[in-house]
């Protein structure tokens, strides 16, 4: 069957959620845009003008990750303060208190954003350093406000659009002591409350939302227990967990409270700001693209399957109104109900889809799982072995990001038929390596790994976007190497290099003097004058 014919059938089947397989169908098509899984860098051919003179390229961190500052400026405890001091919890026993000290020193990092030759910023607000204990009862925090009203500034100053994210996982510790965080109903008002304060404070010159990143990372942490608020009833291998929490029932419980309280805030901005203020809001999802593990029926339809637990399950609602129909049919009573009312207030409620991509994998068919939880119901599975071959090259400091560039092409080209093309933003695609303390600054800093990396996923989002996807924006994770949450600081995903054992020193790593070349499009015999650069900015000529 052609695609285009395919493409249009898929559409209704998304929309009346009729047959897993006809979207497996879609998903072989899908399979087949691009011949080779892999090229070499030199066969790799993309340039900036290849995109759209309109198109975003910017870099991208989190408040929790980067701010420090943890306990002055009058900022509140968030739950990942709270999950960082338990021992055992993070990696290296670190915590983010002080993290890069970007609260001190925005004005330095907006000045390495601005070396970059980068249009945008992704930077998320802590809720806490605006709202302390949560809420506009609570009270409002002055000296957060005119923190971030100063690094907007100094963004627009130096030419750079802010691109905002409300909230990135660091819920206010006050809330979650109050109601439960995003397990009580109380959430959807107090997100809104806050939501709004930021649209009348900073909406004359943000023009770009995002309301919640990532749902999925953060319903898994009530799923498996790893991450804030740590909470799960799994027994081992998976557990011990604590003696807290239902995983079987609470991920579903917080990922409706996020979907309604994203519909809650896109609504009051549509109806009241959007207009005056002529911005754009959406929400932030993993993306991964499932490959089936063999092209039997059974494993196409685990790889729909994963994806529709993955990010379909927070899309499919704002976009279509309600759950995907797999999930119903899997998870049952289980998985919450929307009302008539909320049905209406959820659908159509975003502008754009933001991607975070950075690896793929293989999916098959598996069996039932006891107890019940939610990364056991989709009766899906992964891998990143097929016969003995890795779907890509395995990234040096994690162990689940395997590089599958063509990966991104397809997870875009499904996105856009499976959600009637719409606009996307890539908000993150990074390399990680490992923080290796004792090894040489040069070699930190030459990473021609994570340029490659780069580069390749550039070049099939040129790729889909040649073939229609509405493809806006890129943005590299991240602009620092920071706190990686539960990794603490063993990984390092930054453009540039932090030096934690002398005050935080920030060096261009060789990605970060490559970057500029790019955009400029003056790549040309650049290999020798970058190393000679690289080796100036550390003082060994």
């Amino acid at each position: 069957m052609a695609c285009s014919v395919l493409s249009s059938q898929a559409m209704k089947v998304s929309q009346s959620l009729v047959g897993i397989y006809a979207l497996a169908l879609l998903i072989s098509c899908s399979f087949h845009a691009k011949a080779a899984a892999h090229q070499d860098n030199e066969d790799l051919k993309v340039k900036r003008s290849d995109f759209p003179s309109n198109f975003i390229f910017g870099a991208a961190t989190s408040a929790q990750q980067i701010e420090g500052s943890g306990n002055e400026g009058g900022r509140g405890p968030s739950i990942w303060d709270t999950y960082a001091a338990t021992p055992g919890n993070i990696k290296d026993g670190n915590n983010s208190l002080i993290a890069t000290d970007s609260y001190r020193r925005y004005k330095e990092d907006i000045k390495l954003l601005k070396d970059l030759g980068v249009d945008s910023y992704r930077f998320s607000i802590s809720w806490t350093r605006i709202l302390p204990q949560g809420s506009l009862s609570g009270g409002i925090n002055q000296e957060g406000i005119d923190f971030y009203n100063n690094l907007i500034d100094e963004l627009i100053a130096n030419g750079m659009k802010p691109f905002v994210t409300i909230l990135h996982f660091d819920t206010p510790q006050a809330l979650e002591d109050k109601y439960g965080g995003f397990l009580g109903r109380p959430i959807v008002d107090d997100f809104k409350d806050y939501s709004e304060l930021l649209f009348k404070t900073y909406g004359d010159r943000v023009k770009h939302w995002v309301t919640i990143n990532e749902p999925f990372v953060v319903a898994l942490a009530y799923d498996l227990g790893k991450g804030a608020p740590g909470r799960c009833s799994l027994p081992p291998p998976v557990g011990p967990c604590p003696a807290v929490g239902n995983s079987s029932t609470e991920p579903y419980i917080v990922s409706h409270n996020f979907i309604l309280a994203h519909a809650a805030a896109a609504k009051l901005y549509k109806e009241k700001y959007q207009k005056i203020q002529g911005g754009e809001i959406g929400i932030v999802v993993v993306g991964e693209f499932m490959e089936p593990l063999t092209d039997t029926p059974d494993d196409k339809a685990a790889a729909i399957r994963y994806m529709e637990f993955l990010f379909g399950w927070h899309l499919e609602p704002l976009i279509f109104g309600d759950y995907p129909q797999i999930m119903r049919d899997y998870v049952q009573e289980r998985l919450p109900f929307f009302t008539q009312e909320e049905k209406k207030l959820i659908k159509g409620s975003l502008d754009f889809i933001g991607v975070n991509y950075y690896t793929s994998r293989y999916a098959y068919n598996s069996e039932p799982v006891e107890p019940k939880h939610y990364l056991g119901d989709s009766l899906s599975a992964t891998t990143t072995l097929k016969d003995g071959v890795l779907i890509g090259p395995k990234a040096k400091g994690n162990r689940y990001v395997y590089s599958y560039p063509i990966g991104l092409q397809k997870l875009l080209e499904y996105m856009k038929i499976k959600y009637i093309n719409p606009v996307i933003y890539i908000t993150e695609n990074g390399y990680p390596d490992a923080n290796v303390p004792d090894r040489p600054l040069q070699v930190s800093l030459s990473d021609q790994a994570r340029t490659d990396y780069i580069l390749q996923h550039l070049y099939y989002t040129k790729e889909a976007i040649k073939n229609g996807v509405n493809v806006k924006g890129y943005f590299y994770w991240s602009l620092l190497d920071n706190f990686e949450w539960g990794s603490g600081y063993t990984v390092r995903y930054g453009l540039y290099f932090v030096d934690y054992s002398d005050n935080l020193k920030r060096y261009p790593k060789r990605s970060a003097l490559w970057f500029p070349t790019f955009l400029k499009e003056t790549l040309n015999d650049t290999s020798v004058v970058l190393e000679w650069e690289l080796r100036g900015r550390i003082g060994i000529l």
